[in-house]
């Protein structure tokens, strides 16, 4: 089967995820360095919670599984669970929101191991094609991935509240 691209997709999902890269950050190291009693937390009011941006990677992980399958996926950034609340993601509970967001990946693994490379050339909605949608995918879990660290990094800082020190 010709699948290289494939291969370096997953490989690429995972290391973003919880394998060693270039980068040396993945999500995995990221959310193991912060105790579960400042997740919720927004270290500014601008800056999102931990959570309220795991939820959000999750929500586009989902909306992207849920195209490879061929299944129905209408969710747009005005959508109420694009970025759900922290009181809604502490009902949902830290230890669920962390499971589903692990799983993630291995479900569109799952769905992308035994696919050709052709595959990736193939429309899930009119241009668009299952690459732009897997690499539109990986870009975004880049950028919010940067934006946990800089969330983390307030988080840690003796009082985060004061910029500058």
């Amino acid at each position: 089967m010709n699948n290289k691209l494939i291969q370096n997709i997953i490989s690429q999902l995972l290391d973003v995820q919880e394998k060693e890269n270039w980068l040396d950050e993945n999500f995995k190291k990221k959310i193991e360095s912060v105790g579960e009693d400042k997740v919720f937390q927004r270290p500014l009011p601008a800056l999102h919670s931990i959570a309220e941006l795991i939820s959000h990677v999750l929500v586009w992980r989902i909306e992207s599984i849920r195209k490879l399958e061929g299944m129905d996926a209408n969710l747009t950034v005005d959508s109420p669970e694009n970025w759900r609340t922290n009181d809604q993601l502490k009902e949902i509970g830290w230890p669920n929101l962390q499971k589903e967001f692990y799983q993630s990946i291995y479900t569109l693994i799952e769905l992308l191991s035994d696919k050709d490379d052709t595959f990736l050339e193939k429309n899930y909605r009119d241009e668009y094609s299952f690459k732009y949608l897997i690499e539109g995918l990986i870009h975004h879990d880049l950028y919010h991935l940067g934006q946990l660290g800089i969330t983390i990094k307030f988080l840690n800082l003796p009082n985060h509240t004061e910029l500058g020190k």
